[in-house]
């Protein structure tokens, strides 16, 4: 048995150290969103019951959480799925060159440069100097998507660097045109990293909140919401939308992670084959 080394204890330690200080607040948040009905934000616990649960959805005295909440899982769907359209055809048109394409690339990982809340000012005077009245599903989305399309770009730049030409010239040598090429040979391998992108884009968007202040218009955005109640009195329930909000992430991580590792091995069929 070969013994342990004292700086692989220290590491472990460091390690372990690590994780508790990632997920402390997130258990913390998760047992205090069980307190009884009399429960405040603190230890110790008056009651164990899912009072706040029951209470998440409905009008608060200071907020509402539900309707806020619907806006930003429709914001983030929609920026998902256009974030992708974008993406995808940026990273083919960046992978094959084109006259200033290298210009373009800088201007849009520039935006992650810029900070967010001189972006979001910015729109919000774009919309209010041309008489558009600004929303969380025009204005909003637009700020979103400074955010999201230049970490898509990036992770498609990647992806098609790593992607063997040879795949695409065996099947134009076989008879099949661009659009063939790109859908039964080059979308099956991508396809794994498309749906990380589309993951990696709904998670920035759901909790984003400097590019959605001045840009959102009159409506709140969830992330929004729960700052302003933060500034009043309020209640456990933002522990219970806290909890809630983690099991759902985990569950659509894991079948995220389980989609991919199914694409995964058809890709590796497709190659084999």
């Amino acid at each position: 048995m070969i013994p342990r080394s004292p700086l692989s204890l220290f590491l472990k330690v460091l390690m372990g150290l690590f994780l508790l200080f990632l997920y402390g607040p997130t258990l913390t948040i998760m047992i205090l969103s069980f307190q009884g009905p009399q429960g405040g934000l603190t230890f110790p616990l008056k009651d164990v019951s899912l009072h706040w649960f029951s209470s998440l959805f409905q009008e608060q005295r200071v907020g509402d959480i539900g309707s806020s909440f619907r806006r930003s899982l429709t914001l983030a769907v929609l920026v998902m799925f256009v974030n992708v359209l974008i993406v995808v055809p940026a990273g083919l048109a960046l992978r094959r060159g084109f006259r200033g394409s290298r210009v373009i690339f800088t201007l849009t990982i520039a935006s992650l440069v810029v900070p967010s809340i001189l972006v979001s000012m910015g729109i919000g005077l774009l919309f209010s100097q041309t008489g558009v009245e600004a929303n969380w599903y025009t204005s909003g989305l637009g700020a979103h998507l400074t955010w999201t399309v230049p970490f898509g770009v990036l992770i498609m730049i990647g992806v098609f660097a790593r992607l063997n030409p040879t795949y695409e010239e065996a099947a134009r040598d076989a008879g099949a045109s661009r659009w063939q090429s790109f859908r039964f040979v080059v979308l099956p391998i991508i396809l794994p990293n498309i749906v990380g992108a589309l993951l990696f884009g709904f998670s920035l968007s759901y909790d984003e909140m400097p590019r959605t202040v001045l840009a959102g218009g009159a409506h709140n955005t969830l992330p929004l919401e729960i700052f302003a109640m933060t500034s009043n009195v309020t209640t456990p329930v933002l522990y219970a939308l806290g909890t809630i909000t983690t099991l759902v992430s985990f569950v659509v991580i894991s079948l995220t992670l389980l989609f991919i590792t199914l694409a995964r091995r058809r890709t590796g069929a497709v190659k084999k084959a």
